[in-house]
């Protein structure tokens, strides 16, 4: 069979001068200068670049979508045997009512119910599937009202993230044509059921206003409740559980400031504490008490503290919870009687629960080498109970709800696997790689029990590596395809997350984010050394930052891989930190360094960025994902930095493009077409690992 010849992008003359540095960025034209209005109306994309886009879609269809078709099929297929498609999630009770979710076979989207608490028969308040349409439907949840009157319910159409919130009337079922529109996603009742405070979008797709939406008047005169100045900083809205305060959080990545309505009175935003360089927090509200987590006064993993919420400076801020270093407190939920904290020492995930009348303390964790553990509240304060979330790569989610007066747990749920799954067929275990300076890197991994560890076993190894995010050690149907082929497939928790701790994220940012990349290697040298793979056998992935991740590990040692999937790849750093204009590049300074301001940051983040550190070497082969209405990793990042590749990369392997022409970050909406593209990975996995499938 002729291969094609590969589309060749055209260089346009375009350089840049910053600190006396000049640069050439010949593809530069890819980035359409109306990208704002791209974000919503797809169809006024630049033709010019519309064809390129087009025609790299056409290369990776003949070239890999085609002659795998079969295989993607056979992936998916097992993949969705795997879901038990008519499912529900477990009822979360609120006053007299049971609200849950439910998804019926061969739908896409979820239903919302309820039913009464009493008993009764369940009652579809809103099925997405009717609403989606046949294009992009990104469901942005429902919520309702303090009432039980009115079901508020937001969607995006594009995968541009501009949600419109509509007003269903729960007794007749019909919405109200007073829609809240264009807004940035996040939003919440008022007390009285009259109001709803949502977030608006500045010019720039920033999230940068609260406004307050009384029902039934024009949304044009809504008043601004709040705005933010600086546009480093995004704001989000929403409500204590103990239904006291309405809360406005304006953060940036190291910096955070808090704002409290009252939410059965209303007025002006009352500030808690300013706004100081690298200190964070968050509030919660009891009796008149806000706790508090913070990273105050050098609590780099964390401690709670306590305030009279009338008097809330942080000067009178009172250590409940004194910082206790290596011990991350990641979460904190506050109940009538209880506070509960989710903590994580030595890579693993712990709950303990606190009684705030007698200030006993109960732990729970697991046993396992590796496993995720998660907590939530449901939408009750006067409540001894919580729900508990506990899986393993092995081990399917269970559910249980945890009485913490009675000490009683309550199994609610086992994730079903309809095609069949036996935890015994696996083994997870926790390993550590010895990074480039001593460091411990942990690293999750998941095998067929019985696998022969000789080194001829095809690896996916997957990071990310950013913003303090911490990949769970949890149970995945999709992995399994790949498992059972004979894969390995391993997480390497490398710094740029916090699972070892707030330190491990300080030591892959900034001045330090090259630690990221050689720790993800070291992760890879480590699975050689101990037998489970060799070079060439290893696929990496990676999506987002990840992605950035994906693009330098390309560059520094294209060796070790025998493929690269990177989705949605953040690898175009330099030239998107320059542009302030673009919606997260002013709140991701403090993440990655100014390189506008700084020379030092400048030269640092060109030393590493994928687009430009890419050079003459042979590559190995490489599938980047992007989304054409993406506002977080715009398109054009992935298209330059394979337009780069192909015309300086040496070597013949395969490199391919592929843009949802249709959809934005989160790639395609509905649960089925998002396990195409999990398929679509994997079959790249597969072929670039020598196996037929």
């Amino acid at each position: 069979m002729t291969k094609l010849t590969p589309p060749v992008a055209k260089r346009v003359p375009h350089s840049h001068t910053h600190h006396n540095v000049t640069r050439d960025d010949p593809y530069a034209w890819l980035r359409a200068e109306n990208w704002q209005e791209v974000m919503q109306k797809p169809e006024s994309l630049d033709p010019q670049i519309r064809s390129y886009l087009d025609d790299e879609n056409s290369f990776y269809e003949a070239e890999f979508g085609k002659p795998t078709a079969d295989l993607q099929e056979k992936i998916y297929r097992e993949i969705r045997g795997r879901i038990k498609e008519d499912d529900s999630g477990v009822a979360l009770p609120d006053r007299d009512w049971a609200y849950n979710t439910r998804m019926l076979e061969g739908k896409q989207y979820p239903l919302i119910v309820r039913t009464p608490r009493a008993g009764g028969d369940e009652t579809v308040l809103l099925d997405c599937n009717l609403e989606a349409g046949e294009g992009y439907f990104g469901f942005g949840g429902a919520s309702h009202d303090p009432s039980h009157r009115t079901l508020a319910w937001a969607a995006d159409r594009a995968g541009s993230e501009y949600y419109d919130i509509v007003l269903r009337d729960i007794a007749s079922g019909e919405d109200s044509s007073d829609i809240i529109r264009n807004t940035a996603g996040s939003y919440v009742w008022s007390n009285d059921s009259r109001a709803l405070y949502y977030t608006e979008y500045d010019d720039n797709h920033r999230p940068y206003r609260i406004r307050r939406h009384d029902l039934g008047t024009d949304q044009a005169v809504d008043p601004i409740i709040y705005e933010e100045k600086d546009p480093g900083f995004f704001v989000g809205v929403g409500k204590t559980l103990s239904d006291k305060f309405i809360v406005i959080d304006a953060h940036d990545h190291q910096t955070s400031e808090v704002w409290l309505i009252d939410a059965r009175q209303g007025g002006e935003p009352r500030l808690v504490a300013p706004r100081v360089v690298d200190r964070e927090y968050e509030v919660d509200e009891r009796e008149g008490v806000l706790y508090i987590r913070t990273n105050a006064d050098g609590a780099e993993d964390y401690k709670i503290v306590t305030v009279a919420a009338d008097a809330p400076d942080a000067s009178n801020w009172v250590d409940l919870v004194p910082h206790r270093e290596g011990i991350l407190i990641l979460d904190v939920a506050l109940l009538r009687n209880h506070l509960l904290r989710l903590e994580r020492q030595d890579g693993l995930p712990r709950i303990v629960a606190r009684d705030l009348r007698s200030g006993k303390e109960e732990t729970v964790d697991f046993a396992e080498e590796a496993y995720s553990l998660g907590m939530s509240t449901g939408y009750e304060f006067d409540t001894s109970v919580f729900r508990l979330s506990y899986s393993s790569p092995t081990t399917p989610q269970q559910l249980f709800d945890v009485d913490l007066d009675t000490g009683k747990r309550t199994l609610l749920k086992t994730q079903e696997v309809p095609s069949g799954h036996d935890p015994a067929d696996y083994e997870t275990r926790r390993l550590f790689a010895t990074a480039a300076d001593g460091e411990q890197v942990p690293v999750t991994v998941l095998y067929r029990k019985g696998a022969v560890l000789d080194g001829s076993n095809p690896t996916l190894l997957y990071g990310y590596g950013a913003y303090g995010m911490s990949m769970p050690a949890s149970f995945s149907v999709s992995v399994l395809s790949l498992v059972d082929r004979g894969f390995v497939y391993a997480i390497a928790h490398i710094r740029g997350g916090m699972e070892k701790g707030y330190r491990w994220y300080r030591q892959g940012r900034r001045e330090h984010k090259t630690n990221t990349f050689t720790d993800f290697i070291a992760a890879a040298e480590m699975l050689i050394a101990e037998g489970f793979t060799r070079k060439g056998k290893i696929i990496a992935q990676g999506g987002s930052a990840g992605g950035m991740l994906m693009g330098a590990v390309a560059n520094l040692r294209p060796d070790l891989w025998g493929g690269v999937i990177a989705q949605v790849p953040f690898v175009d750093v330099l030239n998107t930190m320059l542009d302030d204009t673009l919606p997260l590049t002013p709140p991701e300074w403090p993440e990655w360094g100014n390189p506008i301001t700084s020379a030092e940051d400048y030269e640092r983040i060109a030393d590493y960025a994928p687009y430009e550190a890419v050079s003459a070497q042979a590559y190995p082969p490489i599938l980047a994902l992007a989304g054409l209405t993406d506002p977080r990793v715009t398109y054009w990042e992935p298209a330059k930095w394979v337009a780069k590749l192909r015309a300086t990369k040496l070597g013949d392997a395969p490199l391919y493009l592929k843009t949802n022409m249709g959809a934005g970050h989160a790639g395609a909406s509905g649960r089925f077409d998002r396990l195409k593209e999990t398929a679509q990975c994997y079959a790249f996995a597969i072929k670039s690992a020598g196996l037929d499938g």
